[in-house]
């Protein structure tokens, strides 16, 4: 059965739901910092704690993410636009201007976020162009911040 819509009207619809904004960092199969902006952000279990979020498979930190041990999901604060742009751009050192803590399995914390979860990756499952990845919380900061939310192609604060 094929669809009845175009992939770019799908997507519109998609964005009739608000999300919250994140920036998921790694160490690289290199050691090197590596990030990216992600809206596929949810929660799935209290016990345990659980987490999820996907990765496009053409995306071009994939492999890393991939071979990941640990990551961490930063849910940004409404000021934060900026860097949503930033981990969004490829391209250049995402990392260049930020003086990063270490984590989890070393992994870069951000200085700045309404929330940051450090995981251990749990699993991964296919999810058509997409890889969708859960992550065992670990630990927590919830600086209870106002997020940045993402709703029909545009940032929005609360």
């Amino acid at each position: 059965m094929s669809n009845s819509f175009t992939q770019q009207e799908f997507r519109n619809a998609l964005g009739g739901f608000a999300t919250g904004i994140t920036v998921i960092t790694t160490l690289g199969k290199n050691g090197q910092k590596v990030g990216m902006t992600a809206n596929s952000f949810n929660s799935v279990s209290l016990t345990p704690p659980l987490i999820l979020w996907s990765i496009g498979k053409n995306t071009n930190c994939f492999e890393d993410f991939m071979a990941a041990e640990a990551f961490a999901v930063h849910v940004l604060a409404e000021d934060q636009q900026d860097l949503s742009n930033l981990f969004a751009t490829s391209g250049i050192d995402r990392f260049a201007d930020l003086e990063c803590n270490e984590g989890l399995s070393g992994v870069p914390i951000l200085p700045h976020y309404s929330v940051c979860f450090q995981c251990k990756m749990a699993k991964q499952y296919d999810g058509g162009d997409h890889i969708i990845m859960t992550g065992e919380v670990v630990q927590f900061d919830d600086n209870g911040l106002q997020p940045l939310v993402f709703y029909r192609g545009n940032y929005h604060n609360l």
